[in-house]
């Protein structure tokens, strides 16, 4: 049975929930609500297990904080056997307006520290959907805008987001990142 490891950036904690850092925490919360599973507190990381047409799924939520998460995403890709090749990390990503999103599948870390952590670890060669954020915060506050907690007028627009991050999952696992990319990138333009 093939294997994939889906990967929800974030930071553990309550004062993290709702936060524009915890996105990947909140995609993979709304696809664990619509496939019915749970996650487990696991090494590294809180974890949830699936499958999809035959395909078996690892849901992770890293533990280590935001800036260590290639020691999660490395632990899991080792422990299962998992190509890299069928990873997919989901972040936020301030370059990009709220609610407009990217996938790709592969590149450099834009700046973000769990991106940057993960690439030291295991390399560039891993998927990416990169999730709009925002960035409408004076200079020198960028710290408080990306740990600050989304609105309900945020949540309005990045609500219809989600709910595609949840279908690209599924798209990556059973399509491929190409066609997955072909299809849904041009949905994700704001």
């Amino acid at each position: 049975m093939d294997k994939y490891l889906i990967v929800g950036l974030g930071n553990p904690g309550d004062e993290y929930a709702g936060t524009r850092h915890n996105t990947g925490f909140m995609i993979l919360d709304a696809f664990a609500k619509a496939s019915n599973i749970v996650f487990e507190d696991k090494r590294y990381g809180f974890v949830a297990e699936t499958s999809l047409k035959g395909r078996k799924l690892f849901l992770l939520k890293p533990t280590t904080y935001m800036n260590l998460s290639g020691n999660a995403v490395r632990y899991w890709l080792n422990k299962e056997n998992i190509d890299q090749s069928r990873l997919l990390v989901i972040v936020d990503d301030l370059s990009l307006p709220l609610g407009a999103f990217r996938l790709k599948g592969s590149g450099n870390n834009g700046g973000h520290n769990g991106l940057g952590n993960i690439q030291q670890l295991i390399g560039q060669q891993y998927a990416r959907l990169r999730m709009g954020i925002g960035n409408d915060f004076p200079r020198g506050a960028q710290v408080d805008w990306v740990l600050g907690k989304y609105s309900e007028e945020d949540m309005k627009v990045l609500q219809p987001s989600i709910d595609c991050a949840v279908d690209i999952i599924k798209s990556f696992v059973l399509a491929g990142i190409d066609n997955t990319m072909n299809a849904y990138n041009k949905l994700g333009k704001k």
